[in-house]
């Protein structure tokens, strides 16, 4: 749908703002059609494509609704205050998501009749594979040609990302697309859940007898992972005394059962993942730093949803929402409201994937059981719920947001400037500095490609990183 297919419905009242929107989109192609007294009901326009513009004033006599307008006619509504422009939008009822100052320019009508298009066209765009990774953010289409770019090699990968982002997914994709280790095993390990004392036998495995109650001989993760992919998940929360023992794994690539004097050789590839910056605790001893270089030959750092935008979100939330309502339902039920796509567009989910996932299984499984979208107000309370559980929460992950972006960007350079530092340590010869790194000959290029390095080219500074300000809670 384009901006010329758009039809606007104007309830001005008292307010005379009928001709100021027709002014504002004369050169647009868009239809503004005097509302007031009409009968929308009776009328047999298809309002697909078509725009509820209110002015507030209008609330007095005919009582709107945001849920109204849009039960009734299946509108969008923007919203008009009866104040000029020093009343803030946030001052308004959560309801009214789309309100514009009396006072409106062309230009804030415009970029808010595009805002309230692009989802209104998201709710008609289809995903494809609904198993399938989400990615129309360009920032997810970088990191997933990453994943492709490094999925059939042998080095072990480090996977940075907030909780809730689909770490243990991208991890799936890079085993998936290994043309070798693809074949064998996919195991998951979360190091957070490791009991006390028995590191040892979960991942080394235990000989027949080797301690009272071992009546048979036990593989542990590492040989279960033989031939395939280790995933080990929560890296970060990994003891000190148990982080020796795995990097000596890595290096030497054989193992010894409890119990058993008989070495095992071995051949996976290690996929770790972490929601913390194992940088930092390098730094202050809580991970070892030989470790670290050993597991982060290949970083690949997840966006958040918020970074990823309302595309993403969007598209996730329908994807999820055909799993839990079935696709032959989902076409009875008809799309989606507008207030339903709106609520989850601006809505910020600290969980992530996770917690969006969450909201989209209550809402379908509530349409399921009523029969519709609007479940006798049930689906606007639990997406009223979920509101109020994020109200501040934009504003205080912005300066977080960007604080990660920083220390990324950041994390690019330090590995940057480890490249080219160890390229003119071999005389810019590929091959050498390939053995040099640990890594192939392969990824040093693709390194090369990503980080834009040119022969010849010297280390960057690093930018110094400067106190973030105290702020007030």
């Amino acid at each position: 749908m384009n901006l010329d297919e758009l039809v606007i419905y104007v309830w001005e009242g008292q307010a005379d703002i009928a001709e100021r929107i027709e002014r504002c989109v004369l050169n647009l192609g868009v239809e503004v059609i005097r509302a007031d007294g009409l009968n929308l009901s009776a009328d047999s326009t298809d309002l697909g494509n078509a725009i509820a513009v209110i002015s507030v004033t209008v609330l007095e006599g005919a009582r709107f609704t945001r849920q109204g307008v849009e039960g009734k006619f299946g509108m969008p509504v923007l919203w008009v205050s009866a104040n000029q422009r020093e009343v803030s939008p946030g001052s308004y009822a959560m309801e009214y998501s789309h309100v514009l100052p009396f006072d409106f320019t062309g230009a804030e009508l415009r970029a808010m009749l595009v805002r309230i298009l692009q989802r209104l066209q998201s709710n008609q765009r289809q995903v494809q594979r609904s198993g399938d990774i989400i990615a129309e953010a360009p920032c997810m289409q970088r990191l997933l040609e990453d994943v492709d770019t490094f999925a059939d090699c042998e080095h072990s990968v480090l996977i940075i990302g907030e909780t809730g982002v689909g770490k243990e997914r991208i991890a799936e994709r890079l085993h998936e697309r290994n043309s070798h280790y693809g074949r064998g095993p996919f195991i998951v390990v979360n190091c957070g859940a490791i009991p006390d004392g028995l590191f040892e036998s979960l991942f080394f495995g235990h000989a027949k007898g080797s301690f009272t109650g071992a009546v048979a001989a036990h593989k542990g993760y590492f040989e279960q992972a033989n031939g395939g992919t280790l995933f080990l998940d929560e890296i970060a929360d990994l003891p000190l005394y148990q982080q020796v023992k795995l990097l000596r794994v890595l290096e030497e690539r054989t193992i010894s059962r409890l119990g058993s004097a008989t070495p095992v050789r071995l051949d996976f590839r290690l996929v770790a993942a972490t929601n913390k910056s194992l940088r930092e605790l390098v730094q202050t001893g809580a991970f070892r730093a030989d470790l670290f270089f050993r597991l982060a030959v290949i970083e690949l750092n997840i966006p958040s949803l918020e970074e990823r935008g309302e595309a993403d979100k969007l598209a996730i939330f329908h994807s999820i929402l055909q799993q839990v309502v079935g696709p032959e339902l989902m076409q009875q039920l008809g799309e989606l409201p507008f207030f339903i796509l709106d609520a989850v567009a601006q809505m910020y989910f600290p969980g992530n994937v996770r917690e969006l996932r969450n909201l989209a299984e209550r809402i379908g499984v509530t349409a399921r059981q009523l029969g519709n979208w609007e479940g006798c107000g049930a689906v606007q309370r639990i997406l009223d719920q979920a509101q109020s559980l994020s109200l501040h929460a934009p504003s205080s992950q912005e300066s977080s947001t960007q604080s990660v972006l920083a220390d990324r960007r950041n994390w690019d350079q330090e590995e940057r400037n480890r490249i080219i530092a160890a390229l003119q340590a071999n005389d810019w010869k590929r091959q050498n500095t390939a053995l040099h790194l640990g890594i192939s000959r392969k990824v040093l290029w693709e390194k090369m490609r990503k980080y834009q390095i040119s022969d010849g080219e010297p280390e960057v500074p690093l930018v110094e990183k400067t106190a973030p300000e105290s702020h007030t809670l």
